[in-house]
């Protein structure tokens, strides 16, 4: 090698290394920089994770009676549900085509609420709607509105939005229809990383089986443990009691007049999916029978694997509603209504109107609580999905709740408050007297009539309590003036609300403000018609009104709220005094000494250990039928009771439709006194045998008080010309078609 040839080799060599150092030093720069200066910076980012937080529903409370047996508890069920998070890469599409085979195999349902059929023989799709429900108008308006169309799009129009938008022109017909609308609905549910979708509500042992077999095919896919509501003694108060179901689309998004959007059920934290109180003391008890929902954390490194998962926060549950309703006892007042409205049907009614429907309230005299709210007929709560059709379609109206909504002409069981109110304003004492021949002739072109059932001639409060003489209360009504009775019977919880948690009608008065009014109306109201309409809780109220000496206790089905783990009583519900008339001069126990002398003429009370106060009611209905030549009215049912009158313990109001003279619901107290005095010496249960069995339909069995009587003593019906001579006309829009004419009845 030549000295220049040296020369280059070293320059050469010298530039390596100088290159080689530079490379060096900012190798090692960057090493100082990651590992000195931004150390914790980057050592975050390799350990950096991200938490996702998912609800978990806490338990509903329980429902209870009295005693404490479940009447409404929580079942563990099973749902289908998409966690977004845990899904990873798996197409949606093909996720939701494989659970839908498993559950159609199953014969499952799933999470979809679009009202659009499946394809038919032409791949044409329809709307689904009934176009007489107001919420599916609703919901149809939504739908479109949410998928940018106009009002008047067809079902062809929104299904094409929907393959248009998820990208399902691929799939065949029918599953463009199943995936399309799943799609949707997790649309509104707001499915995400952060919320997951309940795919299916319920399903059986075998789905949850398969899906678990399928778990590494069906990633995202889970099997949630959940709590169901079930009713232990279906037929137990359904009305009152009330419903569960998922929140609606309406309730969920809540738009105002001014169109603003608010989300109330949201920030109360609720979830779109959520269960809730619909109706009855479900909705009224809501926030104490829904618990704190608990909290699960999923947590997912940078890289999108799944690290940990946690139940952070441990859900509490619902509290329970203990109700003052003895469920053995509801059950054994159920039954006598039942076989009372079956024993008028085939003595009196073989030919007729048959006796298809009533209502009973019994309450504790004591504080107003209730004992017992029976109607007939009923339904089971477990039934109700299933057969809400044949429900609905009933022309006995199994669904209505006629104990506490059922407006009834009062008739003769009024009476007893036109004689408080007289007493009490010093128009008559106990001897003052009324002349009675049978005919009122005060008014010159309106002669209403009495039967003179047991009585004639100068009858005094007693009497004419006893017997439902009419001429009586025409002439005090008449002086009294409807503003004067009308008053007092409010104050004794008729056409007023009674206080109960649930909803209840309201009723009324007849007033002078009517739009029929004539002062001849003052006498009609004044025997329990015109237009007068009560509720069979109000008629009970009044009855406990009239056994407290005028003190009114707010009426309530709820006892106390428990602590559900531990028993612990939340808070409980004190009698509330509504309202008061004093008692002057001993005037409650006159017209008590009326009412138990009722009692002495109606079969299953006359001979009844204990002494039962009472008063029938017979009010004539619109509906007329021909006996001979003669068109009579039909006439329902009406007794108000309570007892025993040395120590008034319950009382109780009582209305059959169709049901004939008010004495023939003697019995039917007789057999509610019977199963009330068996409950408190612990003789009232159910049969062995029907018990063990589970049937819904097993009923209390209670010893008998006394023998039931073969017949009543004495009917108390009227028997005068339905159209009496100035008859003066009813409206026609009373309630339950219980507009009667302004005859006589007792």
């Amino acid at each position: 090698m030549n000295p220049n040839e040296h020369k280059t080799v070293n320059r050469r060599m010298a530039l390596l290394i100088a290159l080689s150092t530079v490379v060096i030093a900012l190798y090692v720069l960057r090493l100082v920089f990651l590992q000195l200066i931004n150390d914790e910076y980057f050592r975050a980012q390799a350990t950096s994770t991200t938490d996702y937080k998912f609800t978990v529903t806490a338990a509903r409370g329980d429902i209870v009676d009295a005693a404490g047996r479940r009447i409404a508890s929580t079942t563990t069920g099973y749902n289908v549900v998409l966690s977004k998070l845990l899904m990873g890469e798996k197409d949606l599409n093909e996720t939701l085509q494989q659970v839908v085979e498993i559950l159609k195999a199953n014969g499952e349902s799933w999470n979809d609420t679009l009202l659009i059929s499946e394809p038919d023989a032409a791949g044409q799709y329809h709307f689904t709607n009934d176009p007489e429900s107001e919420s599916d108008q609703n919901t149809l308006a939504s739908t479109k509105e949410a998928l940018g169309l106009q009002q008047y799009a067809t079902a062809q129009d929104v299904m094409g939005k929907l393959v248009e938008d998820y990208e399902l022109g691929d799939w065949p017909l029918y599953w463009q229809r199943v995936l399309g609308g799943l799609h949707y609905q997790m649309q509104q549910e707001d499915y995400s990383n952060l919320n997951n979708f309940t795919l299916a509500e319920g399903v059986s042992d075998a789905t949850v089986a398969t899906i678990k077999e399928h778990s590494l095919e069906l990633p995202g896919v889970e099997i949630v443990q959940t709590s169901a509501r079930s009713y232990e003694m279906g037929t137990v108060l359904p009305h009152v009691l009330g419903r569960v179901g998922k929140i609606t689309a309406e309730k969920w998004k809540v738009t105002d007049e001014n169109g603003q959007v608010t989300y109330p059920l949201r920030e109360k934290g609720y979830n779109m999916n959520d269960v809730i109180g619909i109706s009855g003391l479900e909705s009224v008890y809501e926030d104490q029978l829904r618990g704190k929902d608990g909290v699960k954390t999923i947590t997912r490194d940078a890289d999108g694997v799944i690290v940990d998962t946690r139940l952070t926060t441990l859900p509490q549950p619902g509290y329970t509603v203990q109700l003052t309703v003895d469920s053995l006892f509801q059950q054994a007042v159920d039954q006598a209504l039942a076989n009372n409205i079956d024993w008028i049907n085939e003595r009196y009614n073989k030919d007729s109107a048959k006796a298809a429907a009533g209502a009973v309230v019994v309450l504790n005299v004591k504080d107003g609580s209730v004992a017992a709210a029976s109607n007939y007929p009923s339904f089971d709560q477990n039934l109700y999905a299933a057969q809400y059709g044949e429900y609905s379609k009933d022309p006995g109206l199994p669904l209505f709740n006629r104990a506490l909504q059922g407006l009834y002409t009062p008739g003769s069981t009024f009476k007893p408050a036109v004689a408080v109110a007289a007493l009490d304003t010093g128009l008559v004492n106990q001897h003052s007297t009324v002349y009675c021949n049978g005919v009122y002739n005060y008014y010159k072109d309106y002669h209403p009539r009495c039967t003179r059932h047991g009585h004639s001639g100068n009858i005094d409060l007693f009497t004419a309590i006893k017997w439902s003489c009419n001429i009586y209360f025409y002439d005090v009504g008449r002086r009294l003036g409807s503003d004067v009775y009308n008053a007092y019977a409010y104050k004794l919880g008729m056409g007023v609300k009674t206080g109960v948690e649930v909803g209840e009608a309201l009723g009324r008065m007849t007033t002078k403000n009517d739009p029929n009014y004539i002062e001849s109306l003052d006498v009609q109201a004044a025997i329990g018609q015109g237009n007068t309409v009560v509720t069979p809780v109000q008629l009970a109220t009044y009855a406990a009104t009239l056994a407290n000496k005028g003190v009114r206790y707010r009426t309530h089905f709820v006892k106390a709220i428990l602590d559900t783990n531990t028993g612990e009583v939340i808070s409980r519900t004190a009698p509330e005094v509504m309202d008061i008339i004093e008692d002057h001069d001993g005037l409650f126990d006159q017209v008590e000494k009326g009412m138990v002398g009722v009692s002495d003429t109606v079969a299953g009370l006359m001979d009844y250990p204990y002494t039962i106060a009472c008063k029938t009611g017979t009010p004539q209905r619109s509906e007329t039928f021909l006996v001979g030549n003669t068109r009579k009215h039909y006439t329902n049912t009406m007794m108000v009771a309570y007892g025993p009158v040395e120590d008034p313990q319950i009382a109780i109001g009582i209305v059959i439709e169709y049901g004939g003279g008010g004495a023939r619901a003697g019995n039917l107290v007789a057999d509610i006194f019977d199963a009330y005095f068996a409950l408190q010496n612990g003789t009232l249960t159910l049969p062995q045998t029907e018990a063990e069995s589970g049937d819904p339909a097993a009923q209390p069995q209670a010893p008998a008080a006394s023998a039931p009587a073969a017949a009543p003593a004495q009917e108390m019906e009227s028997e005068v010309d339905a159209s009496p001579e100035g008859a003066v006309p009813q409206p026609e829009d009373t309630a339950q078609e219980d507009a009667s004419s302004p005859q006589t009845e007792g």
